[in-house]
């Protein structure tokens, strides 16, 4: 998910998005412990846009106060 198609995104979109994205992470974290991914790049993948929407989030909390 790039950063322009987040902005895009209300801010109750990108927390529901964030909580998925942590999810989704946590699952495919634990099946790479227990059989090598195909691609563990996913992994690295993942944990950027984990990374955005938790920036974007925060900026705009910042925003508001």
């Amino acid at each position: 998910m790039k950063i322009s198609e987040i902005r895009e995104l209300s801010t109750e979109d990108i927390a529901t998005k964030l909580a998925e994205a942590k999810a989704k992470y946590q699952n495919t974290q634990l099946v790479h412990n227990v059989s090598p991914l195909e691609n563990p790049i996913q992994l690295r993948k993942d944990r950027k846009v984990i990374a955005r929407l938790a920036t974007e989030l925060r900026s705009r909390d910042l925003k508001k106060s």
